[in-house]
Parts: C-alpha cells; structure tokens; sequence
C-alpha cells in the first residue's frame, strides 16, 4: 500500500499525490452486496438545508459491510481485496464455507485466499474476530464493539487501531487511537489487526474540483462574513473577528463541548491528548 505522485503535466496535477491502488485484486464490486445511496445535499425532509458546505458529488453505491462478524465457528476465505469509495479504507470481499458473501474492513496484511473466522474459537490471527475477554493483552485490534451485538463503533478509519491494555473484572482497558483510554465490555467484539491502506493521510487532491467530486462545496470561513451571518464578521477591512466563536456563538479553538454528566463519561479513564 503506497502512494504515487502525479506528474506535474497540469496546475491540477502538480500537488497531486493518490493511492496506488497496488493491493486492489478486483474493479467490479459484488452486485448482491451494493445498495442505492441516495445524497441529501444537506437538507432534510422538509427541504430545509440543516448541514451549510454539502452537494453534488459523484454518484455512488454503498458496500455493505459486516461490522457485527457474528457469523461464529464458520470460517471465511477472503476471495478479493476492493476499493471502496464510502470510507477510506479497503475493504474485502470474504465467502463462509456455506457460501454466503460478505464485506468486511480489510486489516494490513489480509490476503486473497487467507481464512478468516470469528467467535470463541477464532486465534489471535489477522482478521479474526473475537471477544476482548479472548484477545491475550498487548494485541492491537480495530472494528471495537461499544455494546455487546451493535456492531464495529472505535478504530474503523484506514490506519487506525487500537491496543487492549489490561482487564478489570467484566471491563477491558483500551488505549484509543485518539490517545484516549477508556473501559469496554469484555464481551464486546473486536478484530485483530490494523485497518488497512495506512498511507491514506499522505494523498492530496491537488485541486479544488477533486472536493467538489466528494460531495464537498467551498467553505467559507466566518470572519469574512456579514455581523448577520457569523458573530465574526463584519469590521472595518480586513478585521480580525475577536474571539473565535462558532456561527451560533459557542466558543472554538479548546472549548469543552462534551457533557460532563454524560453517562459514558465513567468508563473513560483517560482523556485524549490535545
């Protein structure tokens, strides 16, 4: 999994830096596998624009992914590695031995033809997937549960992973990708590995239009708007704005914005790092 740099042969391309798609083994995706996906634009049902900096884009087909793997005791052989354009990792396309497919989150390291399995009698290989009670402490694993049954929540990104530190009684202690550790269920699930296409944070677009392709629009930033519209606007030329705020006046840069009652604030033992 590397990155290419474009040549320089236009304004566009000169910055430009992308995955080299070496590890992709297959263009078509698996047909019973894709959904429609359908964009919103950022409105919501009335027609109401609720999210500013959303449309276009191009159009897309969601992969569905198996984020619970509680298919148990059935193994899997991992038929095709595949790009997927809703999330930033790969993904893989797997078929259990009674011949139903499914995508999961491809981790590093995952081949074409490997067997992958899940449940109490899965080993601490790439791939499998287990319960945090079973993984031996010190393993780095990603697609963590936060409730028992609900599916993969932490560590899911390309790249990321977290590592299982220590066990308490019915929790284990996870050290998260963002620095923060906290308490997990013994019997939530989670894979081993790391998630795959770990190079993604060094590609750039290289051009504004490559945004406009995701979905996003220009952005506009708050100081050089009107008093009406962002508390930092307006000002007499190119004024500073005051104190950074966001447009419904929370403060930014450092402000605390999480709950300190929230009921999950007790299984965090240790904040993340700023």
């Amino acid at each position: 999994m590397a990155v290419r740099k474009i040549k320089p042969a236009t304004p566009g391309q000169r910055h430009k830096i992308i995955s080299a798609f070496d590890n992709i083994t297959k263009a078509v995706p698996e047909k019973s596998l894709l959904r429609p996906l359908r964009k919103t634009g950022g409105r919501n049902v009335n027609g109401k624009r609720t999210m500013r900096y959303i449309g276009g884009g191009h159009k897309q087909m969601y992969r569905v992914i198996d984020f619970l793997r509680e298919k148990d005791g059935i193994s899997a052989t991992v038929r095709a590695i595949e790009y997927d354009p809703n999330r930033s990792s790969r993904i893989a396309l797997v078929v259990y031995d009674d011949g139903e497919k499914r995508y999961i989150v491809a981790p590093v390291g995952l081949q074409v033809g490997q067997k992958i399995i899940s449940g109490k009698d899965a080993t601490p290989e790439i791939g499998n997937t287990m319960f945090l009670n079973d993984i031996p402490l010190g393993t780095i694993i990603h697609n963590i549960e936060l409730k028992p049954g609900k599916g993969a929540a932490l560590a899911r990104s390309a790249g990321t992973y977290a590592q299982l530190s220590a066990r308490e009684g019915k929790y284990a202690i996870i050290k998260l990708p963002s620095g923060e550790t906290r308490m997990v269920l013994t019997s939530c699930r989670a894979t081993i590995g790391t998630v795959s296409n770990p190079d993604h944070n060094l590609e750039r677009s290289g051009k504004a239009g490559r945004s406009r392709w995701q979905g996003r629009r220009p952005r506009v930033r708050g100081v050089v708007m009107n008093p009406v519209d962002h508390p930092m606007g307006g000002g007499e030329g190119r004024a500073s704005g005051g104190h950074p705020r966001s447009r419904k006046g929370l403060p930014a840069k450092g402000f605390k914005t999480r709950d300190r009652k929230k009921y999950s604030a007790k299984h965090i033992i240790e904040r993340r790092k700023k």
